[in-house]
């Protein structure tokens, strides 16, 4: 038996909730789509496999990471007893080099347009899609699909992206800097608008210190 990691890599191109997939290089199901993944060497955990693997399949580190399922159904794959456990990952598309992605054959699909995939991926896919949801509703981890400075349109935008809907604009906006974790800097963004719209970052030690409060993330 062996084990493996799938990965479900998030990003998010400032309107669209995207996942990195590849097309297949080996059977079984060469040239269809699949998600990037690896098998777990016998002297690591689960873990440091699915870091390990990553970090290859990415150039990144310190990506933010979270395991989400173990998939054991006997017959899921077709090539042999293979038991995968799945992991969620969010990165800034934009940090994901071109070269790799011919390396990998790898291409940033949009949720609404997920092409079949093989084996149990898609269920892996809804599943991951879930739990984000559950996540950013209760942590700042949305942030991490975005530049380090963002305006308040791309902060609405990706959670509309993540739940597949529309928010009220003023309801949102108010909700949101109520809470406090967001630094309002003296730059615009003009590309859009004459007028622009003022940039903002997120104070990871204002949240820390927040949360040490008791303050939840809603």
């Amino acid at each position: 038996m062996l084990i493996a990691v799938d990965c479900i890599i998030f990003g998010f191109d400032g309107n669209d909730l995207k996942l990195l997939l590849i097309t297949r290089g080996f059977e079984p199901g060469f040239g269809k789509w699949s998600l990037m993944g690896g098998f777990v060497t016998a002297n690591e955990s689960a873990n440091d496999g699915a870091k390990r693997i990553l970090e290859n399949l990415t150039g990144l580190t310190k990506i933010y990471m979270e395991q989400l399922y173990c998939f054991a159904d006997v017959g899921r794959d077709p090539g042999g007893r293979v038991v995968s456990i799945a992991y969620f990952a969010l990165i800034k598309i934009d940090d994901y080099s071109p070269e790799l992605m011919k390396v990998h054959n790898a291409k940033w699909v949009s949720i609404k347009k997920i092409p079949p995939m093989i084996f149990d991926h898609k269920k892996m896919i809804e599943m991951s899609k879930e739990r984000l949801r559950q996540k950013v509703a209760t942590y700042p981890i949305g942030f991490e699909l975005l530049p380090e400075k963002f305006t308040l349109a791309q902060l609405q935008n990706l959670y509309e992206a993540i739940y597949e809907t529309t928010f009220d604009k003023r309801n949102f906006l108010r909700k949101i800097l109520s809470i406090g974790i967001l630094e309002k800097l003296n730059e615009k963004e003009k590309q859009l608008s004459k007028r622009g719209s003022f940039y903002y970052k997120f104070d990871h030690k204002k949240y820390q210190k927040l949360e040490q409060e008791g303050m939840k993330f809603i």
